[in-house]
């Protein structure tokens, strides 16, 4: 029995200490506007290539649904928004740290569906019968295709008329446009370059929305997270202004 301890024990210890490295490995939290998917995980990886040792740990979604999960306590260090509404709403509640927000990039807004509509302006879209856009209260695509809709008059006729299909953020939006279940969808430029069949048939105009601006900051408790600080500080770089312009961003002014 003894002998049985001793030839297991180096393993045990070995173990043990394992589990106390993972346990210690620094870890950063983002929650981050859907539309920004594919941009952030590249700037992990190149992160990763100067930091190996600290995790990154992603949340996407819409803006809307993720402040309000940062407002229910989730841990969260770094909280990168499609609209600044989002990240005034959590200022309020003194949730970030306000001296840390600045703006990351912008984007804009364009209209996408079937190459066969064309040619198709935004007067022209209440001929279609079925449009894409995220929910305007929660995704912030939506709420600035709403802002412009309005502006335009077309809003009540689409709206009463039942031929918008909201989605839970602008990725949906625009797989519901690819896949042709729908005519046409409001989603960012970015967005429009990721799609395999649906193309991009008209830009909103963009006297007819607030330009589309991404928030970035530090959570209360990034503030106190010395991995988070590094990557909130890597994050303002030219490095990764370079990265988020490839991916069609347009970089902070």
């Amino acid at each position: 029995m003894k002998r049985s301890l001793l030839a297991i024990w180096p393993i045990l210890v070995f173990f043990l200490l394992l589990s106390t490295h993972l346990a210690a490995a620094p870890s950063v939290q983002l929650s981050v506007a859907a539309s920004m998917t594919d941009a952030i995980k590249a700037l992990s990886v190149d992160f990763g290539k100067t930091h190996p040792d600290i995790e990154i740990l992603f949340n996407f979604g819409a803006s809307g649904a993720l402040a309000k999960q940062i407002e229910q306590g989730a841990p969260v260090d770094i909280f990168i928004s499609a609209h600044t509404k989002w990240m005034k709403h959590l200022a309020d509640k003194n949730l970030i740290d306000t001296c840390s927000e600045r703006v990351f990039g912008y984007n804009t807004l364009v209209f996408t569906g079937d190459p066969k509509l064309e040619p198709l302006g935004l007067a022209d879209i209440v001929q279609l019968k079925r449009i894409a856009i995220g929910t305007p209260e929660s995704v912030p695509a939506g709420q600035y295709a709403k802002q412009a809709l309005i502006a335009s008059g077309l809003w009540d006729t689409l709206e009463q008329g039942n031929r918008l299909m909201l989605t839970q953020d602008v990725r949906q939006a625009l797989i519901y446009a690819d896949r042709g279940e729908v005519d046409g969808a409001f989603v960012y430029k970015t967005d429009a370059l990721l799609a395999t069949n649906a193309k991009v048939l008209f830009s909103v105009p963009a006297e007819l929305y607030d330009q589309v601006t991404y928030p970035i900051a530090l959570t209360l408790t990034g503030t106190n997270n010395e991995a988070a600080q590094t990557l909130f500080e890597y994050l303002q770089t030219p490095a990764a202004t370079t990265i988020i312009t490839g991916f069609g961003f347009e970089p902070a002014k």
